[in-house]
């Protein structure tokens, strides 16, 4: 059982062989390689290594002395594209806050690649993103994770579905108990999650019983027998630490993989999500503490947790924090105690693993895409700038 897989290949080939010389290569998955080459082509990494890497005849030349090459950032928590900057209700399309269970709702459907806040991640070094829907509804729809960068949506998709949005806490509360609808407390939200999710595991296990292939033809179930079957990720909004709690009781009551979006209180249940194996995407923390969900948001959790062995990737939750000051929170967060190289991975590699994207972004790595970014210094220092961005090798920025 698939969904959609035709949107999961991205745009197409890069130009042909380039080297990029000179620049310090900080490729994640190992040391940080002086005076390093990295030689692309197709669209895709074929060479990564020192100054002798040979260098295919007639290749582009690209002198990076003096910087340093990065893979390009990934913000797996954003509204890009569906909140759109400047544009006001107009370009607002993130929320479909008219049912408590909009499991059918797609991510993809909603994003404008004409957002001006695209041209900000492009300038920030944030190359992917993930784009969820709002956080009104307990079970919101399903995530899609882009390049920023194209003319479509479908040419700027990675991969579509990416994840089960789904939301615990004070969000679902206020927009039904606002209107004196149900769910208006913490266990009706949920019981909401519970009933749905019981609903698609009978369908799943009908299916498998008869060993009919047909599916239901009600898109939300057919989404959550996907979370089920495992071929996505429960992308669960989520901040308290009791909310993580039933974050954790609802997946191991079901069987789904659960990745934490938010987890403002996720460190004081580290352990807890170290030994399970649960992802965090903390954030965002570049903000006010504007509502009581947020009363222990502080730089230093992102520490707490990756010393406790939790995979953590930080994000921005735009336009809460523009994408552009992705790594400014970072930065914050190395200051108040995160090592630089886990902030690193933290903007890279985890958030890319998150998305499903792993295989294909977030590292430096021969078969990779070629999405990077050359910068003129060290990203966690804020005076850096990027000099220039590529996305399948192609030069998108500087």
């Amino acid at each position: 059982m698939t969904i959609d897989s035709q949107f999961a290949g991205g745009a197409g080939a890069g130009p042909g062989p380039t080297v990029i010389f000179g620049a310090t290569v900080v490729p994640i998955v190992g040391p940080p390689i002086p005076d390093g080459v990295v030689v692309l082509d197709g669209g895709r990494i074929t060479a990564v290594g020192g100054p002798d890497t040979p260098a295919p005849d007639g290749a582009v030349r690209i002198d990076g002395s003096g910087g340093l090459l990065l893979p390009g950032f990934v913000d797996a928590h954003t509204h890009i594209g569906t909140l759109e900057q400047g544009e006001g209700w107009a370009g607002d399309d993130h929320d479909e806050s008219t049912g408590p269970v909009t499991a059918q709702l797609r991510a993809i459907d909603a994003i404008n690649p004409a957002d001006a806040a695209f041209a900000d991640a492009l300038a920030g070094g944030v190359l992917a993103v993930g784009v969820n829907p709002g956080s009104c509804n307990a079970i919101g729809g399903q995530s899609v994770a882009l390049r920023t960068a194209g003319r479509t949506v479908d040419e700027m998709c990675l991969r579509s579905p990416a994840g089960m949005k789904s939301a615990l806490g004070e969000n679902p509360k206020k927009a039904y108990g606002d209107k004196g609808q149900y769910p208006m407390t913490r266990m009706g939200t949920a019981a909401v999650i519970r009933q749905a999710l019981a609903q698609a595991a009978a369908d799943l296990a009908r299916q498998r019983a008869d060993g009919d292939p047909l599916e239901p033809v009600d898109l939300g179930r057919r989404a959550l027998m996907a979370v089920l079957a495992g071929e996505m990720p429960w992308r669960q909004h989520v901040h308290r630490a009791d909310d993580i709690a039933t974050a954790i009781r609802l997946a191991d009551e079901f069987g789904y993989r659960l990745v934490i979006d938010h987890g403002t209180e996720a460190h004081l249940l580290a352990d807890v999500l170290a030994e399970r194996g649960i992802p965090v995407l903390l954030g965002p923390l570049l903000v006010g503490k504007v509502k009581v969900e947020l009363r222990h948001a502080e730089f230093r959790n992102a520490a707490v947790l990756a010393r406790a062995g939790v995979e953590l990737s930080l994000v921005t939750d735009h336009p809460v924090v523009p994408i552009g000051q992705a790594r400014v929170q970072a930065a914050l967060a190395v200051r108040e105690g995160l090592d630089p190289e886990a902030a690193l991975r933290a903007l890279t590699l985890n958030p890319a693993r998150a998305l499903g994207v792993d295989d294909r972004i977030g590292s430096i790595e021969p078969g990779k895409d070629a999405d990077l970014v050359l910068w003129d210094g060290d990203p966690l220092q804020l005076p850096s700038r990027v000099m220039a961005a590529f996305i399948r090798g192609r030069r998108v920025f500087g």
